[in-house]
């Protein structure tokens, strides 16, 4: 069985979007908990993965493993995707809301957008960019990985 660099690839960007989304204030802590758990267990998951297959483990195995192998990058793809798209949302969020303390010591928001809102300084607004230029990454490998794996699965 072949190993591919895209999976490694989609490990190491997907532990990229992991430390990116912990390093922000998770303004919406019910989407970007999402992003977290998909993003933590893909890690884990894709780590385990590779432990087997490089230990020589999956060979000890009787299964058929390239249609593991295509089904785990197929729920991955999928997971990513969600993922991806609930990072874009809360990045999006912040609307081009502009923050404006009045000299009577309240804030003014201007331009709020769509229902969920959120207000980022930013360093917060270019971490959730990042995040979510990596979640896209991420599922574009994944989804790389599992066009890859089918076509060995059908070989």
């Amino acid at each position: 069985m072949l190993l591919d660099h895209v999976s490694s690839s989609s490990q190491l960007f997907g532990g990229l979007v992991w430390i990116l989304v912990a390093s922000s204030n998770v303004p919406v802590p019910l989407l970007q908990g999402w992003v977290m758990f998909v993003s933590v267990t893909t890690f884990f998951l894709s780590s385990a993965y590779l432990a087997l297959l490089i230990t020589g483990l999956a060979d000890r195995i009787n299964t058929d493993w390239n249609f593991v192998d295509v089904f785990y990058h197929f729920m991955a793809l999928v997971f990513y995707f969600a993922a991806f798209v609930l990072e874009a949302a809360t990045t999006a969020a912040n609307g081009g809301a502009h923050v404006k303390s009045l000299p009577n010591n309240t804030i003014c928001i201007t331009s709020p957008r769509g229902n969920i809102f959120t207000v980022l300084d930013d360093r917060q607004y270019n971490i959730n960019v990042a995040a979510t230029i990596f979640a896209c990454i991420v599922t574009l490998c994944y989804g790389s990985s599992m066009v890859m794996a089918f076509k060995r699965w059908k070989m």
